[in-house]
């Protein structure tokens, strides 16, 4: 029964190698010295303007968790419709639920003034 899982094994420790690998020759070859050119924000080779960090509006957090909220919809209901009939009352109770959970997160989304496009 172990053996099935030899093949697992063999590529999880094949990837941390490869990961290690990567970081190790990263921080024994890379460069080593900060300059002040190396620090500057690049911007298309224009000279940049204004602080290289700035802080992001909460827009784009509200946008990110409407993208999650859309994506979790359509990862649950296309197995829901596939077995839809093998479930019955049960998988349409349950979808219910879940429906209300996902409409908590649209009106949350809508107060806070996600859905409207600038």
């Amino acid at each position: 029964m172990l053996l099935e899982y030899i093949a697992i094994a063999v590529m999880i420790a094949v990837a941390t190698f490869i990961a290690l690998a990567a970081i190790g020759f990263g921080e024994l070859f890379g460069p080593k010295k900060n300059t002040e050119a190396k620090s500057t924000p690049y911007e298309s080779g224009m000279s940049p303007y204004g602080e290289g960090t700035r802080r992001m509006p909460v827009r784009f957090y509200l946008i990110a968790v409407l993208f999650i909220l859309f994506d979790i919809e359509v990862v649950f209901f296309l197995p829901w419709a596939i077995a839809f009939r093998k479930l019955g009352m049960f998988g349409l109770a349950e979808m219910v639920v879940f429906l209300v959970i996902l409409s908590v997160g649209y009106v949350y989304a809508w107060k806070k003034g996600a859905l409207e496009w600038e």
